[in-house]
C-alpha cells in the first residue's frame, strides 16, 4: 500500500452547516481537505448539487459516491426488520460503521489522505498507555454525539479528526459559518432519519410502502389478560402512551412488545422502571469487538440507554451467550429493545450494544 498523505484529509460533506464548518476549520488548519458526498438514496441530486456548492465556495476538491445498493440492503433493511418485530432501531449507529465511516477510509486510501473527518460533535482521545483511541464526549453537552459512535473500531479511530468536538454549543458553529459567509451557515438541521422525508412521510407509511405487513393482535396486561387490540408491532414503542387507539379508563403505557406472540404488554409507569438492562451483539473499544474484556467484569461506568438520556451510574457484567448485564444504580424508564445503551468511563465510550426486549 503506497504511502498515505497526513496533510489531506477526507471529510464527509452532507451539505449541512456542521460538515461545512468542519472543512473550514480543516482547511484552516492547513490541511488539504477533500469533501465527500455519500448518496444514501441513489437520486438526491439536491442533496449532491448543495454539498458539491459549499465545496466549490471552499475551494476543495469535492467527489461523490452512490452508497444506496449497501444502505438499502445494510442500513434500511436493518431498520424495517427491526420494526417489523417489535424493536426500535437507530439508523445511525447502524450505518456509521458499515457506510459512512467505511466509505470515508475506503476514499481516503484512493486520495492517498491519511485522515478522515466528520461534522460530529465529538472528540477522540489518545491513551498512551493502553495505546489505543476512544471517542471521547464532546464539549457540547446537549449535542454531543458521542453515543453514534460507539461500534467504531481502531482503523477508523487512529485516523480521524472531529473537528467540532469542541465548540460549545450549535449557534458558535453557525456564527463561524456567517462570519467566513458560508453559504448554509442558516440552513435548517437536517431530518432526524436520513432517508425518509419527514414532511411526505412516516416511519410507519415508509415501512408498509416497502411492501411489508405488520398483522393485528392483542393488547394484554402483565397477567396475560386481554384489553383490545392493536394495529401491528411497528405502530409502536416501549414506553408509548398516547395513539394507542385503546381506552382503560387510565393512563396507560406500552412496557412490553413480544414479537414471537404478537402482543403488546400495556401496565403502568411504574412497569416501565428497571435496574437492569441487558444487551445483545455488544462492541468493546478495547478490543474492536464484541469480546467483553476480563477486566470490565463488574467495572462501575456511566451508561446511557438513549441518544438523549442522561448517563447514569451502573456496573456491567458478562452475560449469557454473549450479552451483557448492566446493572443501574437508580431504576431507568423504557429500556427499549433495539436502542442502544453505551457505556462511558469518565468521558470516554468504552462499548455498548443493542439491548434486548426482556
Amino acid at each position: 500500500m503506497k504511502e498515505l498523505k497526513k496533510n489531506k484529509i477526507v471529510l464527509g460533506l452532507s451539505g449541512g452547516v456542521d460538515s461545512t464548518t468542519a472543512a473550514l476549520l480543516l482547511k484552516k488548519k492547513g490541511f488539504e481537505v477533500i469533501g465527500f458526498y455519500f448518496d444514501v438514496l441513489g437520486n438526491n441530486i439536491n442533496g449532491k448539487n448543495e454539498a458539491e456548492q459549499v465545496a466549490k465556495q471552499l475551494g476543495i476538491k469535492f467527489v461523490s459516491k452512490d452508497v444506496s445498493k449497501a444502505f438499502e440492503e445494510i442500513v434500511i433493511g436493518n431498520f424495517c426488520d427491526e420494526y417489523i418485530n417489535g424493536r426500535t432501531p437507530n439508523p445511525c449507529v447502524i450505518c456509521n460503521p458499515n457506510i459512512k465511516f467505511k466509505e470515508l477510509i475506503d476514499v481516503a486510501n484512493s486520495e492517498d489522505a491519511y485522515y478522515i473527518a466528520t461534522g460530529h460533535y465529538a472528540n477522540i482521545f489518545y491513551d498512551e498507555l493502553e495505546e489505543l483511541y476512544y471517542i471521547q464526549k464532546g464539549t457540547n453537552e446537549r449535542k454531543d454525539q458521542s453515543y453514534m459512535l460507539y461500534r467504531l473500531g481502531q482503523e477508523v479511530l487512529s485516523r480521524l479528526m472531529l473537528p467540532l468536538g469542541n465548540i460549545i454549543n450549535k449557534e458558535n458553529t453557525r456564527n463561524i459559518a456567517r462570519e467566513n459567509n458560508l453559504l448554509n451557515a442558516d440552513k435548517k438541521d437536517s431530518q432526524e432519519i436520513c432517508f425518509i422525508d419527514n414532511e411526505k412521510d412516516d416511519y410507519v407509511s415508509y415501512i408498509l410502502n416497502k411492501g411489508l405487513s405488520s398483522k393485528k393482535g392483542n393488547f394484554i396486561d402483565k397477567n396475560g389478560k386481554i384489553l383490545g387490540q392493536h394495529k401491528g408491532l411497528i405502530n409502536y414503542t416501549v414506553g408509548q402512551r398516547k395513539g394507542l387507539g385503546i381506552a382503560l379508563g387510565k393512563q396507560a403505557f406500552v412496557t412490553k412488545i413480544n414479537s414471537k406472540t404478537n402482543e403488546i404488554v400495556l401496565g403502568d409507569n411504574e412497569e416501565l422502571l428497571t435496574d437492569k438492562v441487558i444487551s445483545r451483539n455488544n462492541f468493546f473499544t478495547k478490543n474492536s469487538c464484541d469480546d467483553f474484556p476480563v477486566e470490565y467484569e463488574g467495572k462501575k461506568i456511566k451508561a446511557k440507554i438513549r441518544y438523549a438520556a442522561k448517563p447514569s451510574w451502573a456496573k456491567i457484567f458478562r452475560g449469557k451467550d454473549g450479552t451483557v448485564v448492566t446493572e443501574f444504580e437508580e431504576k431507568q424508564r423504557a429500556a427499549t429493545g433495539g436502542q442502544s445503551i453505551v457505556f462511558y468511563d469518565g468521558d470516554c465510550v468504552i462499548g455498548g450494544g443493542f439491548i434486548v426486549n426482556e
